[in-house]
């Protein structure tokens, strides 16, 4: 039986996401961003079209790594301005059943207090449909924004995420047993003290004395996103992840990060199978190739590469602003995202120049575009699910909500009659979904901190 291939949208509560300057195309309509209702449109039309999620990047801080400022920045929104996209979804969620929403919040800026019940109430409020993308940052205008001198070294980030993790997990998986709340009117007892357990943690990072303050939520823990592929962030994957964000320009280089990913994972006692992986796609289609090339074209047309260059220098840690064209750059010891900075280096060799980098980037991202006609969009995701071993796919948007529509109407039908797509959501919550269990399976890492394990 073919895999059924996963669906997510990959978006952002701002103007200019990945692909950068496409929102000065005059059928876009990312400006909107501010209006509610443009997101509740969005979210009916994604659940009609079958998706299984949105997934909302987000960042603290400002891009100000290219020229040493963030004027290119602002002039080309490059996710700036850019607002909280957790405040989207209890709007996205009521106007939807089914729709699942994975929302990106940086732990090295949040309180685990805190932001352990802010989850849990939005896993409440959406009946069991919401997903949580760790992160660690890359910014240090995120640093200095919330009164640090400069963020921690890339490792040293993810040791505070382990930290963190591990109290989230007491928070929202030992605090409260299943049956504390009896909601016994008569008796006027609404949960069982002896059954609320008081959380205590002296750590290195963090220390905390707390009672959970939110009742268990349909799925306790949010099913867990992460996108590291650097060494490190491979193996916080494969410890924490459910569903894992890639990116990759070939289907050997994306096959051996999930295989290694996978394997480390059975290897701390998990399942293969306990790990979803979503690979980035930007996809541009129409009835035929030329039509979808016709389109391709017009979209580039408003690529901007200034914009592009801010993104890819924020991200990699390297102000392309003092290099000419044909210069060798200069890589270093980065602290932003390292593993974009390996994927360059493996695409364009050791010594690579800003040229190469705006070669690549013909659409205003170094994601490289799938550009084809419904069948051949079709061919090109079952080949990935098939050679890269691949669960699904985070569609990047071009231009909105066009470049999603396009999608369902045409690439959806082909697809679920080759019977690869669903034709009907599963019952149940965002996990049961994805995987069949509405909480984190006894496997996982974050049982071991169940009451009474």
């Amino acid at each position: 039986m073919a895999r059924e291939i996963r669906i997510n949208a990959f978006d952002m509560n701002c103007i200019g996401h990945i692909q950068q300057g496409l929102w000065t195309h005059p059928r876009d309509q990312s400006t909107q961003y501010r209006n509610i209702h443009y997101w509740t449109k969005l979210a009916k039309k994604l659940e009609e079209g079958l998706f299984d999620g949105v997934f909302f990047a987000d960042v603290l801080g400002a891009y100000d790594v290219y020229g040493g400022n963030v004027d290119a920045t602002l002039k080309g929104a490059v996710q700036l301005p850019v607002n909280d996209p957790s405040l989207l979804i209890p709007a996205m969620a009521a106007a939807t059943t089914h729709l699942g929403f994975g929302v990106t919040c940086n732990l090295t800026y949040e309180p685990p207090f805190s932001f352990a019940r802010r989850m849990s109430t939005l896993d409440h409020l959406t009946g069991g449909r919401i997903g949580w993308n760790i992160v660690t940052g890359y910014l240090d205008s995120a640093a200095r924004a919330t009164g640090l001198s400069g963020q921690m070294a890339h490792d040293d980030r993810y040791d505070l995420a382990e930290e963190y993790m591990s109290l989230v997990y007491k928070l929202w998986e030992g605090c409260w047993e299943d049956d504390a709340v009896v909601n016994d009117r008569e008796r006027r007892i609404y949960a069982d003290p002896a059954k609320v357990h008081r959380v205590l943690h002296d750590g290195r990072q963090y220390k905390v004395d707390a009672l959970h303050l939110a009742e268990p939520s349909p799925q306790r823990t949010p099913v867990l996103y992460q996108a590291g592929s650097s060494t490190r962030g491979r193996l916080f994957a494969a410890t924490h992840a459910e569903c894992v964000f890639v990116n990759g320009q070939s289907m050997s280089g994306v096959r051996a990060i999930v295989d290694d990913i996978r394997g480390q994972a059975v290897k701390l006692g998990r399942q293969a199978s306990d790990i979803g992986v979503f690979m980035g796609a930007t996809i541009i289609t129409g009835r035929t190739e030329a039509e979808a090339r016709e389109k391709f074209e017009d979209y580039k047309a408003h690529v901007d590469v200034e914009a592009a260059l801010v993104h890819a220098s924020a991200s990699m840690g390297i102000d392309f602003a003092k290099y000419e064209m044909d210069e060798p750059i200069q890589t270093g010891n980065t602290q932003a995202i390292v593993s974009n900075v390996e994927a360059m280096t493996r695409t364009a060799g050791p010594t690579w120049t800003k040229r190469k980098l705006i070669e690549q980037m013909v659409l205003g991202s170094r994601q490289a575009p799938l550009v084809g006609s419904a069948e051949q969009v079709a061919d090109a995701l079952m080949a990935w699910t098939e050679n890269a071993d691949v669960d699904g796919f985070n569609l990047s948007r071009t231009v909105t909500p066009e470049c999603f529509e396009d999608f369902i109407e045409l690439v959806v039908p082909i697809l679920q009659e080759r019977g690869v797509y669903k034709t009907a959501y599963r019952d149940g919550v965002y996990r049961e979904k994805l995987f069949g269990h509405a909480r984190l399976p006894q496997s996982h890492t974050a049982a071991q901190y169940r009451h009474g394990a």
